[in-house]
């Protein structure tokens, strides 16, 4: 699971950056910006959800240990 975090974590990085780039400053809220945000807003959406179920991992790992 710890691999499978870290990959889409990754993915989720890369389609920032990639979104990114499809910004127009002058026009943020218009066209192909909006879904840029849009999708900026959904890769950092995911990290968080990611980086929540990897401490959850860890900490019942370490009860597991304690056990």
């Amino acid at each position: 699971m710890k691999i499978f975090t870290i990959i889409f974590m990754l993915v989720a990085v890369v389609m920032i950056g990639v979104n990114v780039t499809m910004l127009d400053f002058d026009n943020l809220f218009e066209g192909d910006s909006l879904i840029a945000l849009i999708g900026i807003v959904a890769a950092f959406c995911a990290i968080l959800i990611l980086a929540i179920f990897y401490q959850s991992k860890r900490i019942q790992d370490k009860i597991k240990d304690q056990e």
